[in-house]
């Protein structure tokens, strides 16, 4: 969570954090948990801790981040954002998908978005079928991207997001707060590799009561 609201640029360079023990009350976790994390960031360079004062943030432009492209948060701000794969199913791309990749055929992933626990979104993501020969739900993390790196040895470098409005697919879960063919939020990026391939394509519906589309430049 540290790293991606660092990555989006929520938390500035020489920001102090709270002090550890309101930390963990607020987070609901043990001190010892959020020690080894601000540790971890330590390590990174993303934190710096001054004896007797506290900790503080050091940003970086390299951040090396599973969330630092994720655009949605919390209309308050912020959210941890979790994911619920739905289906996973290796097919041909339909012909409404833009041209992406050098396969006839795409994995098509189907999540339920989730923002600090809040259900968010509806999300399709088509990855290219030459970059992969079989994925299941069993594969599939929290972040798609950390699997891409992790197990498929690439990540995405560069995505181009188009926002607008769009009714809700007819696969909506029945869970989500919005129903089939409401108007949604609208996101469809396209996305390249650390190589400059054409990867995948995405699409996400979410509900604007609960989140909203956030792009800082800096």
């Amino acid at each position: 969570m540290l790293i991606r609201e660092i990555a989006a640029g929520r938390m500035v360079d020489g920001e102090k954090l709270p002090p550890e023990r309101e930390m963990a009350a607020t987070l609901g976790i043990a001190v010892g948990t959020l020690r080894k994390s601000l540790a971890e960031l330590t390590r990174q360079g993303m934190l710096e801790r001054v004896q007797g004062s506290g900790n503080y943030v050091r940003s970086r432009a390299d951040v090396n981040s599973v969330y630092a492209m994720f655009r949605l948060e919390l209309i308050a701000g912020g959210g941890l954002p979790t994911a619920r794969v739905l289906s996973v199913v290796r097919m041909r791309k339909p012909d409404d998908l833009p041209q992406f990749g050098t396969s006839g055929e795409g994995h098509r992933i189907r999540r339920l978005r989730s923002l600090g626990g809040k259900l968010a979104a509806v999300e399709e993501i088509w990855l290219d079928g030459s970059l992969a020969e079989t994925i299941t739900k069993s594969d599939l993390s929290e972040s798609l991207y950390l699997f891409y790196r992790k197990a498929l040895g690439f990540w995405i470098a560069r995505a181009e997001d188009r926002i607008g409005v769009c009714a809700l697919p007819d696969w909506t879960p029945p869970d989500f707060q919005l129903s089939v063919g409401a108007p949604a939020g609208y996101i469809e990026r396209s996305a390249w590799t650390n190589e400059g391939v054409s990867a995948e394509f995405s699409r996400t519906w979410f509900d604007p009561d609960t989140a909203r589309y956030v792009s800082r430049l800096r």
